[in-house]
């Protein structure tokens, strides 16, 4: 009896230590939930969240470390001259309807990033294409009107994925790629899951099944985590609960860095913002260190343009306006607005934004600057702020990796335009050299900071919160994605 107890017993627990050993689902927690599922078609760093790497991929991609490496293409030749990047595909890839990859694809998804029609938000990618050609069923050749020292850096990027002509115009609600995991279903409000892709052309990922929940209220995050809804919190809204995480073996707690520069976004074309002394003097309103203690909890670096701490081409420009009140009182002054000025901040989900922005607004009412807050939801943000302009002062972090060159683009929301510095970014699209292109970066960050465009407050960090049990998360975020490819569980 004793016997056929202890060899029950024995049978029970291996079961349950193999059921353990095989678990292939995840639930991972996200802030904001997308506006859709296209990465060619919007702005919103959501997407990529969820989608890049996992449903689309292109013909280079980024990895955790940053670092260009193959995507869809698995070889590419460029010419002497700088100017023809010939890309060899994959053989044996298709989409997740069936139909084959080939490079017909790579021109249509090319062509229509870089069109005159074109909706994709990152469109500035494709500048330097003049041609796209298919040479073979395998073989595309990529002409470009000048030599551009980070192309195969920007093939990397979500808004550069390779879709199908026959799928493109759905992708927003049902998203057709050639990654390992395939679309499932989309919660609205909830949820969206992904299912193993088992035709997939590359090595199968650990896990079977991934959800990513919407969960944006930081308290409601932590409850989450804490109570095993979700396993994973790329990067948790709740700061102040890292403590508790620390402290609870069953979570691995994991410190990174981000290319998201926390600004404080101005509409450089509307006055009185327009005058460069009036946004000298909320640079000089700003503590920053105040900001990050009082809505990180003391997580974040302080920056003073726009370009993240991490990249060797960095330069500290923090004190370009240093945080002095009275110097910010007579700037005013000497923009005729001595008495003050009026305005509103527009401020997205985020607790970034959301907890930055009502210490901000105290800073600067200190000053003579009185700011009407209005909280907006994510989408809305996107229809007001990013694509109407209508907006004065918000808050966002800009997520995208090694972006500065945003700030040459016509048009931008910013409303920035200085040809100088539209001068020094042209110059770096032609640069191949890296010693002369962080030169070129050192002086687009100076002439950014001198002119105050942005209030640049602090480079997010990445507050990653796991099971413990889990290996394959990103410490870091090179780029604004949470690529699960090579997540698995472990004992």
């Amino acid at each position: 009896m004793i016997a056929r107890f202890a060899l029950a017993a024995t049978a029970a627990f291996a079961m349950t230590v193999s059921a353990h050993a095989e678990r292939t689902d995840l639930t991972i927690g996200v802030v904001l939930e997308p506006p859709h599922l296209d990465p060619t078609a919007g702005a919103a760093a959501a997407i990529d969240e969820v989608v890049y790497a996992n449903v689309f991929e292109g013909l280079t991609r980024i990895g955790r470390d940053g670092a260009v490496q193959p995507g869809l293409a698995e070889n590419w030749i460029i010419s002497d001259d700088g100017l023809t990047y010939t890309f060899e595909l994959r053989e044996g890839v298709t989409f997740h309807d069936g139909t084959a990859l080939d490079a017909g694809d790579v021109v249509f998804s090319l062509d229509r990033a870089r069109g005159e029609d074109s909706v994709n938000a990152q469109k500035g990618l494709f500048d330097a294409i003049e041609s796209v050609a298919q040479m073979d069923e395998l073989t595309v050749e990529v002409t470009l009107s000048r030599p551009a020292g980070d192309f195969l850096y920007n093939m990397g990027w979500g808004d550069a994925v390779i879709v199908a002509p026959e799928s493109a115009e759905t992708n927003k609600e049902n998203p057709v790629g050639t990654g390992p995991f395939t679309f499932v279903e989309w919660q609205k409000g909830a949820a969206v899951t992904l299912q193993r892709n088992d035709a997939y052309w590359g090595d199968a990922p650990a896990l079977t099944e991934v959800t990513f929940r919407f969960i944006p209220d930081p308290a409601a995050a932590t409850a989450a985590l804490l109570a095993g809804d979700v396993q994973a919190y790329p990067n948790l809204p709740a700061p102040e609960s890292i403590p508790v995480f620390e402290a609870d073996p069953r979570f691995t707690v994991a410190i990174g860095s981000t290319e998201g520069e926390t600004i404080l976004s101005t509409n450089n074309a509307k006055p009185p913002f327009d005058d460069v002394r009036v946004r000298q003097a909320i640079a000089h309103a700003i503590d920053r260190q105040a900001i990050i203690d009082g809505a990180m909890f003391g997580l974040g670096t302080p920056i003073g343009s726009h370009f993240a701490p991490h990249h060797p081409a960095y330069v500290e420009l923090s004190e370009t306006y240093p945080y002095d009140p009275d110097r910010a009182r007579e700037l005013l002054a000497e923009a005729g607005h001595g008495d003050g000025i009026t305005g509103t901040l527009k401020l997205p989900p985020p607790s970034y934004a959301r907890r930055g922005g009502e210490i901000i607004a105290a800073q600067l009412r200190e000053v003579g600057i009185d700011l009407e807050i209005e909280p907006v939801e994510w989408a809305q943000w996107l229809e007001q702020v990013f694509t109407n302009k209508d907006y004065d002062l918000t808050i966002v972090s800009h997520t995208e990796p090694n972006d500065i060159g945003i700030y040459a683009r016509d048009d931008y929301y910013f409303q920035y335009e200085n040809p100088d510095f539209n001068a020094v970014i042209e110059e770096l699209s032609v640069t191949a050299g890296e010693d002369a292109r962080y030169e070129l970066f050192r002086q687009a960050q100076q002439i950014l900071a001198e002119d105050a465009v942005n209030g640049f407050l602090f480079q997010l960090a990445k507050n990653g919160i796991w099971d413990a049990k889990l290996e394959g998360m990103w410490e870091n975020s090179p780029v604004q994605a949470n690529d699960v490819t090579g997540v698995r569980w472990t004992e």
